[in-house]
């Protein structure tokens, strides 16, 4: 399978499958030194794009990965940087934030995207999203907002995530460039977008989604629910007769399976586990284990 891709035709290309850096400070802060030793080897693995939101690590993972990333010494243009905006979490880092809230207006779209810029220690991202579905969205206002980034030369494209089809078709209607992606949950585990319309939406209209939590946040592995144990079995059985040895490569291998060209966005902090999941570009699923994986996961065959 292809290491690249083109998440609209002629537009932003990402890695087949994507570094996620929430979880950079899940544990003891890394010194700028571990962090540039992590980009590189991502990077060696063909994980070029690095998937950010401001809030990530309690507004801190931006900073933090930026600072590793001034120590890397690999060219700017070789990878790609993500980052997502409108999540006004609950923080000491943000005493205005009184309660969790979401702010999608020019001025917040704006500052935030800025101020990602100088976390980051660049001059531009790749892809900014809107990070969750705001109910007081004026699509009228963030539009232009998203907009003027791109013309800027900030952004080089521009997309959403958590978006129902509807709200993505809203903000596309205010827009004169293409929205890009949608970053959605989906997994053996959560299947719901397999029916709810949101990747006949993205096949529709051509665009890739990229995918969040692809292992379900760890569910797959820690779960004993009746559900985590079938998935689990499917999945040995599938490792099994296609000679992989690992069920978290099989489980992303399902996921590209999917003709809307899924980007699984991958949130291990451990090289040995990202080289892991990469061996799922190598893995080719027929028709018969990707349903037996799915007959597991939903508790009964398909109608």
């Amino acid at each position: 399978m292809a290491r690249r891709i083109e998440l609209v035709a002629g537009d932003l290309q990402l890695s087949r499958l994507v570094f996620g850096a929430w979880r950079l400070l899940s544990g003891d802060r890394p010194e700028p030194e571990a962090v540039a030793r992590l980009i590189g080897s991502a990077v060696d693995l063909g994980l070029t794009s690095f998937d950010h939101a401001d809030i990530y690590g309690d507004y801190g993972v931006e900073q933090a990965f930026g600072a590793g990333l001034a120590r890397w010494g690999g060219r700017r243009e070789a990878i790609e940087l993500v980052s997502k905006c409108g999540i006004m979490s609950k923080s000491a880092s943000r005493p205005a934030n009184r309660l969790k809230h979401y702010d999608t207006s020019a001025a917040h779209i704006t500052a935030s995207a800025e101020r990602s810029l100088k976390n980051l220690g660049t001059d531009y991202l790749d892809l900014f999203l809107i990070h969750r579905p705001d109910p007081l969205m004026d699509a009228d206002e963030t539009a232009p907002a998203l907009e003027k980034l791109v013309t800027d030369g900030k952004v080089r494209a521009i997309g959403v995530s958590n978006f129902t089809p509807a709200q993505f078709d809203l903000l596309a209607s205010r827009l004169s460039i293409p929205l890009v992606t949608n970053q959605i949950e989906h997994s053996v585990l959560e299947t719901s977008a397999l029916t709810d319309g949101r990747l006949d939406h993205a096949q529709r209209l051509r665009y890739a989604p990229m995918i969040w939590s692809p292992l379900g946040g760890g569910t797959l592995f820690a779960g004993d629910g009746a559900r985590e144990h079938r998935v689990r079995a499917a999945l040995t059985q599938v490792a099994t007769e296609t000679g992989v040895n690992d069920i978290s490569t099989v489980a992303i291998a399902w996921l590209l399976c999917h003709p809307a060209r899924l980007v699984p966005v991958l949130g291990t902090m451990k090289v040995e586990r990202l080289a892991t999941l990469a061996r799922a570009l190598d893995v080719e699923l027929d028709r018969r284990q990707w349903f037996s994986i799915l007959e597991a996961s939903e508790g009964s065959p398909v109608p």
